[in-house]
């Protein structure tokens, strides 16, 4: 199984233990990974059963300036723009302390921030035999989950996680 992390993000797999199908043939992503696990499912030749979307990355229903304010934000302070993001992230739980946080470059959000899913190129997948996944969490401060499912469901098994935020947390999964 390969994993793509989140955008400024790494060890985010152990969020995912719950859903994810380990497995030779499965290629999975959270969030800025899941476009990148997307990118090669789409690019390669070699056999893939099964793409696993946990959260994707999907701002094309939002305006350039909302995309463009985030871009100013993140170059005036990037620390800051990490550290919120990450947190809004998490949100209804805290941060994991598993998780590290390495800072992501302004080429990567710009990728993020504007990447465009279409539904023609999920489709060849589906067409491929590959059973596509998308995993959204009911609370998710980060993403229009509403926006993102109506998107994904004539292409994908799309499952909500009710009371769960971006990282499909939820308090009670910390003990709350």
């Amino acid at each position: 199984m390969k994993f793509y992390s989140g955008f400024s993000l790494s060890n985010d797999i152990t969020l995912f233990d719950a859903y994810l199908k380990v497995s030779d043939y499965t290629v999975a992503g959270f969030s800025y990974g899941a476009i990148k696990a997307f990118k090669e499912v789409l690019a390669t030749k070699r056999r893939v059963d099964t793409l696993q979307l946990f959260s994707p990355a999907f701002f094309q229903n939002k305006s350039d300036t909302f995309r463009r304010m985030q871009k100013i934000y993140f170059s005036k302070d990037k620390n800051s723009y990490l550290e919120n993001f990450s947190s809004t992230c998490f949100l209804p739980a805290k941060m994991d302390d598993k998780i590290v946080l390495e800072g992501g470059s302004a080429q990567e959000l710009d990728e993020l921030l504007d990447f465009v899913w279409k539904g023609a190129e999920l489709q060849s997948l589906c067409k491929r035999g590959i059973t596509v996944e998308v995993y959204l969490g009911s609370e998710d401060q980060i993403i229009d989950t509403k926006k993102v499912k109506e998107f994904f469901l004539p292409h994908a098994t799309t499952y909500m996680i009710n009371h769960a935020g971006h990282t499909l947390q939820t308090k009670t999964d910390e003990g709350e």
